[in-house]
């Protein structure tokens, strides 16, 4: 048994190490209403067209494989900022937008939740025969992603969703959750092909450190003995024993504190602490004093005003910011409000200006007019030189005074319109 510890220790070594990252999640109840979804879709295709055109499709696969990323991108079309629910809708939003825009783009989302995440491998192949891409090292490559959070590392997370965003030269991401009913949490999984290329075509070959032991290929019919073994080591000393031994074997620190690791917590409002309020009040001065310079003709349409460049200032960062940017989601939930009225009420004409003022950016950098796509630019830049020393109100005041304002904005939730009180009263109690 002593002799097996060290292939088995190295072998969850390499599958923590090859993840990209993790996220700690709160279980979170309800449906995407449709009125949410469909701008979600609108949203997060626009946005992914924005960061090819700037950045390239493989730094959308790097973007969406950062946990923090992530749920910033989800916070801000809309979704509850903190909850298990932003993955399912991300992924979803994400399938039905950038479906139409495939061809173009070269970017493919496969599974979901469900049964949908089963249908992965053989949406894998059809993609093959049009794109000529290896089909079967890609179904082998889901497969294993899959095993390994679901087997090879037992956490007490029953995966229920798996998505698989492929490019048409076969890099990928995955993004997949399991939840895990007693502690009603949900853990998402993100990994990258960029960290994964000798994963799939030499399993073992990524392993660094001063640890080494001898390393086993657990899809290999040769590993039986060690597949065994392992399940002896689980039942004798269970997942945290296991990792308490590697880390005395390793003389290293934990490694998933190695990984973008994001942990949610499980208050549905935004609190201070939340959010870094500087950030935001380096948006909200880029916002007054760009918004005006480089939006002078959009500004002069109807409905469009202050607070829709405010939205816009997020967007920007969300396609320009740097990793570091993301450490707080909840912030980009302030551009769009949340669906359950946390922070406050999706701000429908907001939202609606938003997609469209993208819209037009991106067409028009498509024809070779960037004029607009470099002011949503600016506006980032601004926001970061500004940050570190103009002041603003505080989270509560400005949350405060988004709900006021949100009856006129076109504010909606689950509940219903901000301007028909009965309506929520009944949607809150019925």
């Amino acid at each position: 048994m002593e002799r097996a510890w060290p292939a088995i220790l190295a072998t969850i070594r390499v599958s923590i190490r090859n993840r990209s990252g993790t996220a700690i999640l709160p279980l979170h109840g309800g449906r995407v209403p449709p009125w949410l979804a469909t701008r979600m879709s609108s949203l997060g295709a626009v946005i992914a067209q924005a960061i090819v055109l700037h950045y390239g499709r493989d730094e959308f696969l790097r973007r969406l494989s950062h946990p923090f990323w992530f749920q910033s991108f989800g916070a801000i079309m809309g979704m509850d900022w903190h909850s298990s629910g932003i993955t399912t809708s991300v992924i979803g939003a994400l399938k039905r937008g950038l479906g139409p825009l495939s061809g173009e783009l070269g970017i493919h989302v496969c599974g979901g939740r469900g049964h949908h995440s089963r249908k992965t491998p053989d949406e894998l192949r059809r993609l093959s025969e049009r794109t000529g891409f290896d089909g079967d090292r890609l179904t082998r490559a889901s497969r294993l992603v899959a095993k390994v959070d679901s087997a090879a590392v037992q956490d007490g997370f029953d995966l229920y969703l798996h998505g698989f965003i492929v490019t048409d030269d076969g890099k990928w991401t995955v993004v997949q959750q399991g939840m895990n009913g007693g502690s009603k949490c949900a853990r998402r999984y993100h990994w990258h092909s960029e960290d994964l290329t000798s994963f799939v075509e030499q399993p073992h070959s990524a392993i660094d450190g001063p640890f080494q032991g001898e390393i086993v290929n657990l899809t290999d019919k040769r590993a039986a003995m060690s597949r065994s073994a392992q399940l002896q080591l689980l039942a004798d000393c269970g997942p945290d024993g296991i990792v308490s031994e590697l880390r005395s074997l390793s003389g290293e620190e934990p490694l998933q504190a190695t990984l973008p690791h994001l942990v949610m917590p499980a208050h549905h409002d935004v609190r201070p602490g939340d959010v870094f309020v500087r950030r935001l009040h380096g948006t909200l001065a880029a916002a007054a004093e760009r918004g005006p310079a480089d939006f002078s003709e959009l500004l002069l349409t109807p409905g469009v005003g202050a607070r829709t460049v405010q939205s816009l200032a997020m967007v920007a960062e969300v396609v320009h910011g740097a990793p570091y940017r993301f450490q707080d989601p909840a912030r980009f939930s302030l551009a769009h409000g949340g669906k359950d009225r946390h922070p406050f009420p999706v701000p429908i004409k907001v939202y609606d200006e938003t997609i469209r003022v993208m819209k037009s950016a991106v067409h028009k950098a498509k024809l070779g007019r960037d004029e607009e796509m470099q002011a949503l630019k600016h506006l980032d830049t601004q926001a970061r030189r500004l940050e570190g020393f103009v002041e603003g109100p505080s989270l509560s005041s400005f949350i405060a005074g988004e709900r006021a304002i949100s009856p006129e904005l076109g504010g909606r939730s689950v509940f219903g319109w901000e301007n028909d009180p009965a309506e929520r009263a009944k949607n809150r109690t019925g």
